[in-house]
C-alpha cells in the first residue's frame, strides 16, 4: 500500500476517512481512544500544510432517507469538538455529508486547517449493496478532495461508499493507523514467535468460530472465556445452568475442538466461574467449584481458579492475541476475570496485541496502562476477518495484496 507520507498534500484538500465510532452516553463521549489514534495521521497532514476533511461514521443511524436519519442522530458534533480539543485547533462540521454545506467548508480550508463531515450513514447510500447507489456518494465526496487517505482500520471489513469506492476516484494511501494495524496483524498470521496463545472472549461463539479455525495450526493455545465459553462446555457435556448458549452452534463447537486435538493446539476452557441469579450491577457474585453451573445462576466472569490457569498459560507466551473480554467487565462485581487476563498479558515479554473492541475498552475502563501492551487495535470486528484469512474491502481498495 502507499503511504500518506508519500503524498504531496502542501495545499491539497485531503480527504481521510477515519475511524471515530466512540462510545456514547447522550452527548458525553464515554471513550475517546478512537479519536486519540486518529491524530498521527491528522497531525501528519496538518503539519505539511493539507486541507483535511474527515469522514467517519458514528453508531447506526435508524430511517429510510437522510432527513430521517439525521433527525434521529447520532451527530459527530461531540466529535468534532473532542478532536478540536486534542488537536488544538479548530476543527468546523458540516451541516452535511456530502451536500452544499460540506462543499463550502471544503473550499474554505487554507493550508493546516481540518474540517468534518456529518456522520457519514445518515446517508443510506454508504451502506448499500447496490454498487451504483455507493458509487454516486463515492461521486459526491470524491469531489471535496483531491486526494484520500485511508486510516479508518474498524471499518476496513466493510465494503462501504467511503471505505471502498470513494479512494478508487482519487490517489490514495494509507494512513498511519492502518499501516500500522496491518503491520501486526501481518505478524499474528505469519511468522508469530512461539508459543504462541490466543486469548478469545464475548458473547457470542458464532462470532469466533471462523477465527477459531483460521488460527488451529497457527497457535499454540486458545484460551477460551467470555459467553462464548459455555457453549463450548455445553458441547463438553457440562451443565451452564442459565449462561448464554448458542444451542444451534453446539455441532460446529465439537468439530472445532477436534480439529484443534488433531492440530496438536491446546484449547483451555474455564475450571470455575462467578455466576449470578441475573444479569445486573448488583447482583450477588457467587464462585462455582468447578466447571458446572447450577440451574437458575449464571456465568458472568471466570473464577479464581481460572484466572490462576489462565495466567499460567500465558507465563510463556512470545506472542498473544486478545480478542473479548472473559467476563462482563462493566460491573464491577465481575470484572475480576477481566483483569487478571489483561494484567497476565502486560507481563508477556512479546508481542502483545489487543483486538480492539470491547477488549481495548476494558483497558481504558480497568485503567490499565495502555502502554503494558505492544498494539491496542482499534477495530475489533476488522482484525478478527484479517486473522480468519479474508480480505477486507477497505484494505484492497488502498492497494493492499495480502
Amino acid at each position: 500500500m502507499k503511504r500518506a507520507d508519500d503524498l504531496d498534500v502542501a495545499g491539497r484538500t485531503v480527504l481521510v476517512r477515519a475511524d471515530l465510532n466512540v462510545p456514547m452516553d447522550g452527548a458525553a463521549i464515554t471513550d475517546d481512544g478512537r479519536i486519540r489514534a486518529s491524530l498521527p495521521t491528522l497531525r501528519n497532514l496538518v503539519s505539511r500544510g493539507a486541507k483535511v476533511v474527515v469522514c467517519a461514521h458514528l453508531g447506526r443511524p435508524k430511517g429510510d432517507g437522510y432527513a430521517e436519519r439525521a433527525a434521529g442522530g447520532p451527530s459527530l458534533a461531540p466529535v468534532a469538538a473532542r478532536l478540536a480539543e486534542l488537536l488544538g485547533q479548530p476543527v468546523a462540521l458540516a451541516a452535511d455529508v456530502a451536500g452544499e454545506s460540506a462543499r463550502a467548508i471544503a473550499a474554505g480550508l487554507t493550508g493546516g486547517q481540518v474540517a468534518m463531515l456529518e456522520n457519514v450513514r445518515f446517508e443510506p447510500a454508504e451502506t448499500s449493496k447496490d454498487d451504483e447507489v455507493r458509487g454516486e456518494l463515492a461521486g459526491r465526496l470524491a469531489v471535496l478532495a483531491g486526494q484520500y487517505v485511508g486510516d479508518g482500520f474498524g471499518a476496513m471489513h466493510r465494503k462501504h461508499a467511503s471505505v471502498y469506492d470513494t479512494p478508487l476516484l482519487l490517489p490514495h494511501a494509507a494512513g498511519q493507523l492502518v499501516l500500522a494495524e496491518v503491520a501486526v496483524l501481518r505478524q499474528l498470521t505469519t511468522s508469530p514467535a512461539r508459543p504462541y496463545v490466543v486469548v478469545l472472549g464475548g458473547a457470542k461463539v458464532s462470532d469466533k468460530l471462523a477465527v477459531i479455525g483460521n488460527l488451529v495450526g497457527k497457535a499454540d493455545r486458545l484460551l477460551i472465556a467470555g459467553g462464548m465459553a459455555y457453549t463450548f462446555l455445553a458441547a463438553q457435556g457440562h451443565q451452564i445452568g442459565d449462561s448464554m448458549l448458542q444451542a444451534e452452534q453446539i455441532p460446529q463447537v465439537t468439530e472445532a475442538l477436534a480439529d484443534a486435538g488433531k492440530a496438536g493446539v491446546e484449547v483451555v476452557l474455564p475450571v470455575d466461574h462467578v455466576v449470578a441469579d441475573r444479569f445486573a450491577a448488583d447482583a450477588r457474585p457467587e464462585v462455582t467449584g468447578g466447571p458446572d453451573i447450577a440451574d437458575g445462576k449464571m456465568g458472568l466472569d471466570i473464577g479464581p481458579a481460572t484466572r490462576e490457569l489462565f495466567a499460567a498459560k500465558l507465563a510463556d507466551a512470545k506472542t498473544v492475541f486478545w480478542n473479548g473480554p472473559p467476563g462482563v467487565f462493566e460491573f464491577p462485581a465481575f470484572a475480576a476475570g477481566t483483569l487478571a487476563v489483561a494484567e497476565a498479558i502486560s507481563h508477556v515479554t512479546g508481542l502483545t496485541v489487543v483486538g480492539g473492541g470491547d477488549s481495548a475498552a476494558a483497558v481504558r475502563h480497568l485503567n490499565l496502562p495502555t502502554g503494558a501492551f505492544t498494539h491496542i487495535s482499534t477495530g475489533g470486528g476488522a482484525s478478527l476477518e484479517y486473522l480468519e484469512g479474508r480480505d477486507l474491502p477497505g484494505l484492497a481498495a488502498l492497494g493492499d495484496k495480502t
